[in-house]
């Protein structure tokens, strides 16, 4: 991450500020402040409390993401489906083992402790990579859950359950045994995609990382645990996550804008901590551009590979996490076209289609203005939606508000096409204002 925090800093993409400032609720202040006005990423050098430096927004932007892997904005879902779907080639070395590292040991205290929103339970860790072991094959996996900060021994994480984390804690639980897994804070641009990649139960994430970086991951055995990790990691917390345990944890606001309330949740044992000399930790505002626009695009990813697998004429996917909305832009070839990509989109992901828009390639499928513009004046509104009653929505959701499916096909018209060419002005793509306006 120092790479490329040094990348960022080369490009004017990172801001350091120097002023002292509270963890507890200035920091996530500040930084919904800052992502409000622009996307740059933001140093805090002195955060009271720790020694550390604190660095968020770092993936706060659709144009850092998809130059992270060589794409550009509209065609991030199509690069990251090849990097991420295709095999590696026989012979294809995914890591390497041993790296030496110069390290620090401690304790969580020694780390900054962060309280975001009014009603939080405590500090969490909001940009935490588990990695863990499948039992039975050894398969790592890489996932992000939060984690609630309550002693220097114990955090209390959330495991969503449909995540392959917490299909391994469940089998090492049905043991009757602890699962052991290390939290991963600050890591390189491939490790942090890797982990928001939706990819096969027995596939090494490891390995996706690698075919991401175009390299081997450098891996060094952790200090209490049977594991290896990501040496170039800033900060390994390491520990396990205890059968049968569960504990109290919560409030926190999460990614719709609301609190989640507090619940028996699942128990991680610290065991050690450990972090590279001079290390940055990473803070991740929940809701903000920097935790939508990753789960969004690697969401849109597997949409885009399952859909296109079915439908021809598919050029892009975006979703829209916090409304559970996904956006599909097609080539319409035939009548019906848009509705049958509708409804074949309902069957790829159901915590994240609650509401399904085809559209056309001249909209901007990150736009709902243009998307609803698109809807509103290109047709009928009766004719041109559907509502599909009673289908099961995004998994937490224990009293059904976001069943059904509304389905909206904001294409044009078949065989009218020419009535619903947009306006241009010539040459308003190359203007630079700041030839105009100083």
């Amino acid at each position: 991450m120092r790479d490329y925090l040094q990348q960022l800093a080369a490009t004017g993409d990172l801001v350091t500020i120097e002023r002292p400032i509270d963890p507890r609720h200035e920091l996530a202040a500040v930084t919904r402040a800052s992502q409000r006005r622009d996307d740059r990423a933001l140093l805090f050098t002195q955060v009271k409390g720790t020694r550390m430096p604190v660095v968020t927004n770092v993936y706060g932007s659709r144009r850092r993401l998809a130059a992270a892997i060589g794409a550009r904005p509209s065609g991030f879902c199509r690069r990251f489906a090849q990097m991420t779907g295709t095999p590696p080639d026989p012979g294809h070395v995914s890591r390497t083992e041993g790296a030496e590292v110069d390290l620090e040991h401690g304790h969580l205290g020694d780390l900054p402790a962060i309280t975001y929103f009014e009603r939080d339970g405590g500090p969490y860790l909001t940009s935490p990579i588990f990695i863990a072991r499948e039992p039975d094959t050894g398969v790592a996996n890489l996932s992000f859950h939060r984690a609630m900060i309550v002693s220097d021994q114990e955090l209390r994480i959330r495991l969503g359950a449909t995540h392959d984390l917490a299909r391994y804690q469940a089998k090492a639980e049905s043991r009757g045994q602890a699962l052991e897994a290390a939290i991963l804070v600050g890591v390189p641009p491939s490790i942090f995609l890797a982990a928001c990649a939706s990819v096969p139960y027995d596939a090494d994430e490891i390995t996706v990382a690698s075919q991401i970086e175009g390299r081997p991951v450098p891996m060094r055995r952790a200090r209490t645990l049977d594991l290896s990790v990501p040496a170039e990691a800033e900060i390994v917390i390491e520990g396990r996550i205890l059968p049968h345990v569960r504990r109290p944890e919560g409030p926190f606001g999460e990614f719709m804008g609301y609190y989640v309330p507090v619940q028996d949740n699942h128990v991680f044992e610290v065991t050690g901590v450990s972090w590279r000399r001079g290390a940055v930790f990473h803070s991740l505002l929940c809701q903000s551009p920097e935790d939508i626009y990753p789960l969004e695009f690697a969401i849109a990813t597997r949409i885009y590979r399952q859909l296109s697998q079915q439908v021809s004429g598919v050029l892009d996917v975006a979703v829209k996490s916090a409304l559970l909305a996904t956006i599909v832009q097609i080539r319409p070839e035939y009548d019906g076209h848009a509705r049958r990509a509708l409804l074949a989109a309902v069957g790829t992901h159901l915590d994240y289609n609650k509401m399904v828009v085809a559209v056309d390639e001249d909209v901007d499928i990150h736009d709902y203005e243009d998307i609803f513009w698109a809807f509103l004046t290109r047709g009928r509104a009766d004719t041109r939606s559907l509502v599909l009653p009673d289908v099961p929505g995004f998994y937490r959701d224990p009293m059904k508000d976001h069943w059904g499916r509304l389905l909206i096909d904001a294409t044009k018209p078949r065989g009218r096409e020419a009535e619903f060419e947009r306006k241009r002005i010539p040459g308003e793509d190359s203007v630079r204002l700041e030839d105009w306006l100083g």
